[in-house]
């Protein structure tokens, strides 16, 4: 038996995508817990905006420090909705399993239904058709944790200045 004669099995092409799909899932976890977090340290920011006043009042290096801060956090920030919605093209002909295809490209449900079908119904196509989804998905997921990476390294930066703002303002006190 040649290898392109074997008989592929469909439920490795399924639970790769299955696999895919709780990547997916984990990476919008992580832009979900960065924002959050994100969101509390703002929150608690503007909360005690006067106990923190007097602080920025004293000098220009708090209202460095700060600036820089917020511009992390908004940079991180942007990384998180980048992840929740990234911006990919992608060029691939109509398939059965894209769901804006299977809304858009091949009409009202009953023609639909026949695609569906057809591609079902010749081995090689239903293959192929598997095989895009997986491609499509994983530049999905790779765009997705690129995002979830830069939002984790600015939300780095953004803890730093946290802590060297509050050195800064304990040395100052101290001082």
């Amino acid at each position: 038996m040649t290898k392109s004669s074997m008989r592929q099995d469909p439920n490795n092409y399924w639970e790769q995508l299955e696999r895919l799909e709780k990547l997916i899932r984990a990476s919008e976890l992580k832009a979900g817990v960065i924002f959050s977090f994100h969101s509390l340290v703002i929150g608690l920011f503007f909360d005690r905006m006067e106990q923190i006043r007097p602080m920025f009042e004293s000098g220009v290096l708090f209202i460095i420090l700060g600036s820089i801060w917020i511009i992390w956090v908004l940079i991180s920030v942007y990384h998180c909705f980048k992840c929740f919605q990234p911006q990919i093209e992608m060029k691939y002909n109509s398939n059965v399993l894209f769901f804006r295809d299977a809304v858009y490209a091949f009409g009202d449900v009953e023609e639909f239904t026949k695609k569906i079908l057809e591609i079902f119904g010749k081995e090689e196509e239903f293959y192929a058709q598997l095989a895009e989804q997986i491609h499509a998905e994983s530049k999905i997921i790779d765009q997705k944790f690129k995002s979830v990476h830069k939002a984790i390294r600015f939300f780095a930066l953004s803890v730093v200045f946290i802590l060297v703002i509050g050195i800064a303002w304990v040395a100052q006190i101290v001082i």
